[in-house]
């Protein structure tokens, strides 16, 4: 499943040039990310509460492709690549229309609360296998 975020780009995500700052593109995946998994029901407040679990970003591998603009309407793609017992990776492009112009791959630790990896919340693992994952 692919979930699709749709943004604008404001003056204050520009360079002079009026173009993207490169560092806002991290922004605009996370809101992303955050926004998936919003959506698949996780709660990541209740989920620091309640279980004592975070996520962190521990790797990201991106290409800027084309440049967006002031005003440009934008699409955030995220998408679920692989998973592991404490880890998520996520594939998220950045679209303009049918135009992509940034593409990232993100890994995602599920992290305790002193700062060590830990296993997924088992909810949140069986919701990212998916029917027929087993």
């Amino acid at each position: 499943m692919t979930h699709c975020l749709t943004l604008r780009v404001y003056y204050e995500d520009t360079d002079l040039a009026g173009i993207v700052y490169y560092a806002n593109y991290l922004k605009f995946i996370e809101r992303g990310r955050s926004e998936w998994l919003r959506e698949l029901g996780v709660d990541q407040v209740a989920m620091k509460q309640d279980e004592g679990k975070v996520f962190a970003v521990r790797r990201v591998e991106a290409d800027y492709l084309k440049p967006a603009r002031f005003d440009d309407l934008l699409d955030v793609e995220t998408r679920l690549a692989s998973l592991s017992p404490a880890r998520i990776v996520v594939e998220q492009i950045v679209r303009r229309n049918e135009e992509k112009l940034f593409s990232a791959t993100v890994t995602i630790a599920c992290l305790d609360q002193r700062g060590r990896p830990s296993r997924l919340p088992a909810r949140l693992a069986e919701c990212l296998k998916g029917p027929g994952d087993g």
